[in-house]
């Protein structure tokens, strides 16, 4: 693993820099994302759709400048808040495949995994600030992007093939891929890291995700 990088400049120090920039390059495609979907069909859908997209470019903004940038001079606790915003974010993208879902299956089934949806929100946030742990962002993302939005867009797609909810699936792979690279410390340079590598990867799968949010809004 290589030492972390960092930048001086008028007697200022920026830690990890280029982890700053990609990470604001994930912002940058999700802010995009949010602003182009405010002419979609309106409804709760798309109120999801952009609320997702506005907390995920909002949680690596703040993850990129504080939780990075100037972590050294601020303290760990800082990078707390990126945190909780992060997995209210994925908790959105979450509550939208079940929304998306919900017209093809039983009332009471949508509404049971709506209720879920709550229940491991919160459970999961409170044992991350009770033990300051990452694991439990890194767990409640997993479970949200692989298992709930994976399966909800896959019965979907397997119940009418809609091009959006194969755009969907495509995209979390890609985020499976961008968290692969993270666990295994994938590192190309040091001033390229696997988290550098691994935020590049997620600014692709948010531009994917944005493509599928289109298509299902049409």
């Amino acid at each position: 693993m290589f030492e972390k990088t960092s930048l001086t400049l008028s007697g200022i120090t920026l830690h990890e820099p280029v982890t700053v920039v990609t990470d604001l390059l994930v912002t940058l495609v999700c802010w995009y994302a949010w602003w182009q979907l405010r002419t979609a069909s309106p409804g709760k859908l798309r109120q999801l759709f952009r609320g997702y997209f506005l907390t995920m470019g909002l949680a690596t903004a703040y993850g990129g400048i504080i939780g990075h940038g100037f972590i050294e001079q601020l303290g760990f606790v800082w990078k707390v808040p990126g945190w909780v915003i992060s997995m209210f974010s994925v908790a959105l993208l979450e509550r939208a495949a079940i929304f998306h879902a919900q017209p093809l299956m039983p009332a009471r089934v949508g509404k049971f995994f709506a209720a879920l949806n709550l229940v491991e929100l919160f459970s999961l946030i409170s044992i991350a600030l009770i033990t300051l742990n990452f694991f439990f962002v890194e767990a409640h993302a997993a479970y949200g992007l692989l298992v709930v939005v994976f399966s909800f867009e896959l019965y979907v797609y397997r119940k009418t093939q809609q091009p959006g909810s194969r755009l969907m699936l495509i995209a979390v792979g890609i985020a499976a891929l961008a968290a692969l690279v993270h666990l295994t410390e994938l590192a190309p340079h040091q001033w390229f890291n696997h988290l550098d590598l691994s935020h590049v990867i997620m600014a692709i799968g948010a531009w994917y995700f944005y493509r599928a949010s289109d298509e299902i809004l049409r």
